[in-house]
């Protein structure tokens, strides 16, 4: 079956995860995607060999992908790549900041001498700015974008556990792309795009942020608790496991109240009214959830939540998620042989997607070099 970016041409000079993050997806929609790896690989490749001998993130991010290992410093592997680009649709890149451009691959030239070229230059920071030259990793953007300062226990700050910094670039990226594709179809000229991990996290960051600059706080680390609407947490019950529940409106409270605690008059308390109210006095809060929710085992609890159509989950592990019933698995082949890994989140009506292997390192390059090198 065709896929909707069948007969896209899309170069990638790429490594680590968003710009990766980015290609993949376009090769899961049918894009030919070919990945240009230095002789020694995307280093994501060597960042762990827990998935067979191979990268979780390397298999994560480069299914569907042609790997050609070039040098773009020596004549001929310029050339090479020249020569892709003279027939791309789409050119990512996210090298270190200036080094596309120094190799002879800035953006704005590379439109000039191919007019429906979309060019994409994802960075750190941004190409403008104080920070424009700095290199940047998903950690160190999650503490300079303050994410960092808001996650975690109220002790100390923490990590968000995924490189969501990362995640957020390339899925502007992937939307931005798609957008001027649907633009070239109008005008029959490229575009020129910059997505930055910053700006991506950033925008993630608007509700703490209006929250400083309008109310004169940022949401303090409240741990598994919502900083602004209660109650919405992590709550212990019998045997130490801990369910998370999440109270929207007056009327979930009430149902709460007298469903799930129990106890009714809760509800009408003045100090418990509204979710302000409720926020001001959190601990007092926690403290009735607690003298309830500590008594019932996980079928008591699940049953009293469901009478009051309370959302609710529970704080899974890793483990838990592997063996978690509503988990979608797809297999993929990788070059030391097939492992299943999430399927794509997004369902298609009547059909489904089978994902393409990932690629050994090089895996394509000869085959590349005689397509694409121009003969005198």
């Amino acid at each position: 079956m065709e896929r909707p970016l069948s007969g896209l041409l899309v170069v990638a000079l790429e490594q680590a995860v968003a710009a990766p993050y980015c290609s993949s997806r376009l090769a899961d929609a049918g894009a030919r995607v070919i990945k240009i790896e230095r002789a020694e690989g995307d280093f994501a490749r060597g960042y762990d060999h827990v998935v067979n001998g191979e990268s979780a993130y390397f298999v994560w991010l480069n299914r569907g992908k042609e790997s050609i290992c070039l040098d773009i410093k020596k004549a001929e592997d310029k050339a090479l790549l020249d020569s892709m680009l003279a027939k791309a649709d789409v050119f990512i890149q996210n090298l270190a900041p200036g080094a596309a451009a120094r190799s002879g691959f800035d953006s704005a030239t590379l439109r000039t001498e191919n007019p429906r070229l979309i060019t994409v230059d994802i960075s750190g920071y941004g190409e403008t700015g104080p920070y424009s030259e700095m290199k940047a990793y998903d950690l160190l953007v999650q503490c300079e974008a303050g994410l960092a300062a808001i996650t975690g226990s109220p002790e100390q700050p923490g990590r968000v556990g995924v490189s969501v910094c990362d995640i957020a670039c390339g899925m502007y990226a992937h939307t931005a792309i798609l957008q001027a594709l649907y633009e070239r179809e109008r005008s029959g000229i490229g575009k020129g795009l910059s997505v930055s991990l910053f700006d991506a996290i950033a925008d993630w960051m608007t509700v703490p942020l209006l929250h400083q600059d309008y109310g004169g706080n940022a949401p303090e680390r409240v741990g598994l608790n919502h900083p602004s609407i209660a109650p919405y947490g992590a709550y212990s019950i019998a045997g130490g496991e801990q369910v998370v529940f999440s109270i929207q409106n007056e009327r979930e409270w009430r149902n709460f109240c007298e469903h799930v605690l129990e106890q009714p008059e809760l509800a009408v308390l003045p100090h418990y009214r509204t979710n302000a109210n409720r926020c001001e006095n959190r601990p007092e809060l926690d403290r009735e959830i607690h003298a309830v929710l500590s008594q019932c085992d996980r079928a008591e609890i699940v049953a009293r939540l469901q009478r009051g159509r309370i959302a609710f989950g529970f704080v899974n592990s890793v483990a838990g998620l592997s063996a978690h019933e509503q988990l979608r698995r797809a297999p993929v082949d990788t070059p030391s042989g097939p492992v299943s890994v999430v399927a794509p989140p997004v369902q298609e009506a009547g059909g489904t997607v089978q994902l393409q292997p990932v690629p050994a390192l090089g895996e394509h390059s000869a085959a590349l070099r005689r397509e694409f090198t121009r003969s005198d």
